[in-house]
Formats: structure tokens, sequence, C-alpha cells
């Protein structure tokens, strides 16, 4: 499956019952990107994250970091911002919580992006609506 192909599958916003393939999909590509740079769609990639993101559910923040982190491309790719659907402070919040190494590693990496003022104009709705208009600009 391609970006274009996901895209109208599952939309901006899958239904609950499309969450778990949207998952798969974002994992298998995690894995050939960690296997060698550019052997997995870091396109796809983003766009599973921005899907997930629009979910917001806290349990898929360490699947959007492993996503992130896969590559240097991945990293470019994917919007640390993309880690936050829930909100910045709940997803600090929820890091913080888990105490497992990756976690941690996210956590650091959103306070330095944090500090950087990355966060500065962040909202949830306003990241949604922006991507929304990104992908939908070529249509």
């Amino acid at each position: 499956m391609d970006e274009d192909e996901s895209l109208k599958r599952y939309g901006l916003h899958p239904a609950g019952e499309n969450l778990d393939e949207v998952r798969g999909l974002l994992t298998a590509e995690t894995r050939l990107e960690r296997r060698a740079q550019g052997d997995g769609d870091t396109e796809l990639m983003k766009l599973c994250c921005v899907q997930l993101f629009n979910a917001a559910i806290l349990d898929d923040v360490l699947l959007i970091w492993q996503a992130k982190s896969a590559s240097m491309d991945a990293d470019c790719s994917i919007d640390i911002q993309l880690l936050c659907g829930s909100g910045l402070g709940r997803t600090k919040a929820y890091l913080s919580g888990l105490r497992l190494p990756e976690a941690e590693a996210a956590l650091q990496r959103l306070l330095r992006c944090e500090a950087a003022r990355d966060f500065e104009d962040f909202s949830v709705a306003g990241h949604s609506a922006w991507y929304a208009a990104y992908y939908t600009s070529d249509a």
C-alpha cells in the first residue's frame, strides 16, 4: 500500500476498526526503514502517524516515536508534534509514567523541542487542520 491508497482507504481520521490496520502498516514500514534507510516508505509512515495523531490515543505515542526514530529520513519526515495527538502536557505525563528507555528518549526530545519553541503555537486542532490542508491540496 502506498500513501495515496492509505489516504483513500482510511482518510485522515480512520474509524476505530481501521486503526489496527494503520498501526500494522506503520509497524511494517518502520521495520523496513530500521533495516535499511530507504527500505520503508517514509511518506506512508508520516501519513500513518498523522492518522494516529488524529485518533489521539496515548498508547500510540511510542509507535509514532519508533517510526520517527527509525532513520534520519523518517526523523525528518515525521514531525515531533505528531506524538502529541492528546496534547503536549498529556503526552509528556504519559511518557514520564512509562519508565521505559524509549519513552525517556521521546520525552527528552519533546522537552528539547519545547525549549527550542517548536511547540510555541501548537494546538492539536491547529496541527490537524494543517495536515488536512496539506493532504487535500493535491486533490
